[in-house]
């Protein structure tokens, strides 16, 4: 009886061992996939860590630029979210756009001259519904039809048609040009340091480094219009200033190379690196005013030059004072911080400077060089 006994435990733990180890094996996976699960949200919530914005404590010593800034940078983020960042709300969010905006601003005014310049350019674009271009209309409307081409800018300009008349042609567009691309270059450059130099200390060096060649390229294109147009009939004036700027630029930039110029506490060398750039044109300035001195058009060009000098230069006194910011720490994170003014007056002296650019532009086309 006994041995039956045991023979029927045996069997019985026989026929339960297959659903012990069933059991078993539901728990391990069940087990594995809350263990599974609790990694997956362990992950996501250390890139929510990762990639969230941080105070200026927490940065790296790198990135360590304004002390009066005190919250929502991105710090060392990958290239893919650094770059969708330019949708989201940072400290730099504004400082990105108004140049990435004012780089589309030059890019449709450089379109539009174009057409005008250059009839295949007007028939090509005249296919294409960019906005930029509506934009490019209403910044300089007085001028003429975007897309009408050389034909309306004949009409638009006196002094073509009076030159067209006379059988010459228009004087060269190249200084003109050379300018409009600079002030993209030097938007565009700025827009990708602000945007992309959180990623790393390599990379940030590298776009700081590709920020100040922006801005040095922009202050030597902006000599181009007015002194190769005012000085075209002396070409050895025009040759010796355009070379002096030329060499001015090459020796900032390559002083800028320097990394130790790239640490913050050299901000202020920076900027007087290029102050001193910016004016240096005062002595072709003194000069082309007592060669035009009696030009009729000259106080409008004074008057462009001079809210370019002062757009320049307060915008300068804000990046290098950091007001408001330094007033009320934490206030201006997101809007109205000193360099997003820096950025606006950057932008209102270009312009100007383009204003001053077509006057210089048409009065040559007007006037001609006077026979040797």
């Amino acid at each position: 009886m006994d041995q039956e006994s045991s023979m029927g435990a045996g069997h019985l733990q026989e026929e339960e061992a297959p659903a012990a180890m069933a059991k078993s094996t539901k728990r391990r996976g069940k087990q594995q996939r809350r263990e599974g699960g609790g990694a997956r949200k362990r992950r996501q919530q250390q890139e929510q860590q990762e990639y969230r914005l941080v105070s200026y404590e927490e940065l790296p010593e790198y990135m360590k630029e304004n002390e009066f800034i005190l919250n929502h940078y991105r710090s060392e983020w990958p290239l893919l979210h650094a770059f969708l960042s330019v949708f989201s709300w940072h400290n730099e969010t504004i400082n990105i756009w108004t140049h990435l905006l004012g780089f589309f601003l030059f890019l449709g005014l450089t379109l539009w001259h174009l057409a005008q310049y250059f009839p295949q350019v007007a028939h090509l674009i005249g296919h294409l519904s960019w906005p930029i271009s509506k934009v490019a209309e209403n910044v300089s409307s007085n001028i003429g039809d975007v897309l009408s081409g050389a034909a309306s800018f004949m009409q638009a300009s006196p002094g073509l048609a009076m030159a067209a008349a006379a059988g010459a042609g228009p004087t060269t567009r190249w200084p003109f040009f050379v300018f409009l691309a600079g002030a993209m270059f030097c938007l565009m450059s700025s827009c990708a340091c602000h945007l992309l130099s959180c990623h790393s200390h390599r990379l940030n060096l590298f776009l700081i480094r590709l920020d100040y060649t922006g801005i040095a390229v922009m202050i030597v294109v902006s000599f181009f219009p007015p002194i190769y147009y005012i000085f075209q009939c002396e070409p050895r004036w025009q040759l010796a200033y355009l070379s002096a700027i030329s060499l001015a630029g090459a020796a900032t930039v390559y002083a800028l190379m320097s990394p130790r110029l790239s640490d913050a506490k050299y901000r202020a060398h920076r900027a007087l690196l290029f102050v001193g750039m910016g004016l240096s044109g005062v002595v072709p300035a003194v000069h082309a005013a007592a060669v035009n001195w009696h030009e009729p058009r000259r106080n409008v060009t004074l008057a462009y030059e001079g809210a370019m000098a002062a757009s320049y230069l307060v915008g300068t006194a804000f990046y290098l004072t950091r007001v408001p910011e330094r007033w009320r720490p934490g206030m201006f994170d997101l809007c109205g911080q000193s360099h997003q003014i820096f950025h606006l007056l950057v932008i209102a002296g270009a312009l100007a400077h383009y204003g001053a650019a077509i006057v210089f532009l048409r009065v040559r086309d007007e006037m001609g060089c006077p026979a040797n």
